[in-house]
């Protein structure tokens, strides 16, 4: 979890957090277009290779640097959600990885694997779902998220062969490079066309997806 505290986040059970919400990940295939939003923010923020939820031509850019081993990461999945479903024509959001705990990197190897499947989102839920099976502070279990995504209907002998293959680490290693220019620390970080969210709950965040949607009226 690295910093964080998930508190805040307890006390919601996995039917609560997992329910509906498939509908706003979007494809892989396109790049996000260069808006005037997405130009103007910091250095390292924004990249074309990263996965994007929500449609195409938002005004208002949610990043979040993400680990799928993170506890807070999955406590904030509803909420996130959320605020995708109240501004479903206005708000996109982008996920950064930020493979800050044990087995991550390859946890985002199933993910992008999943990606080239058109299953990023299944597997992503799936993952965040079980993520006590696979990703234990004694050591994370990269057999059982493997078995988590083949349960769901991923071609595993495909997704091991694109999980290995060496754009996989070249895309992880220029979100990890970004990290460090950015200057995460701790996972879940959300940034909101460029402005970072600065108090770590989920109304904050729903607040300032607000007033960026208010501000691009």
């Amino acid at each position: 979890m690295n910093r964080r505290n998930i508190v805040l986040l307890t006390g919601f059970g996995a039917a609560v957090l997992f329910a509906g919400g498939a509908y706003f990940y979007s494809q892989h295939a396109a790049p996000p277009p260069a808006t005037t939003e997405m130009a103007a923010m910091p250095e390292g923020l924004v990249r074309a290779h990263a996965p994007i939820m929500g449609p195409q031509n938002a005004k208002v850019t949610i990043v979040e640097f993400f680990d799928p081993a993170c506890e807070a990461c999955r406590g904030f999945y509803p909420y996130v959600k959320q605020i995708m479903a109240i501004h479903p024509n206005d708000v996109r959001l982008m996920l950064r990885y930020a493979a800050f705990h044990r087995g991550s990197d390859q946890a985002v190897g199933i993910l992008e694997a999943a990606r080239k499947q058109d299953k990023f989102q299944p597997v992503l839920e799936a993952l965040l779902e079980k993520q006590a099976e696979w990703a234990s502070h004694d050591g994370p279990n990269l057999d059982r998220a493997w078995a988590i995504a083949g349960e769901i209907g991923l071609d595993l002998t495909r997704a091991r062969q694109d999980a290995a293959a060496p754009e996989v680490a070249t895309l992880l290693a220029a979100d990890m490079a970004d990290v460090k220019t950015v200057g995460i620390t701790g996972t879940p970080s959300f940034f909101v066309n460029g402005k970072p969210l600065t108090v770590f709950a989920p109304e904050p965040l729903r607040l300032l997806v607000q007033s960026e949607v208010d501000a691009a009226k």
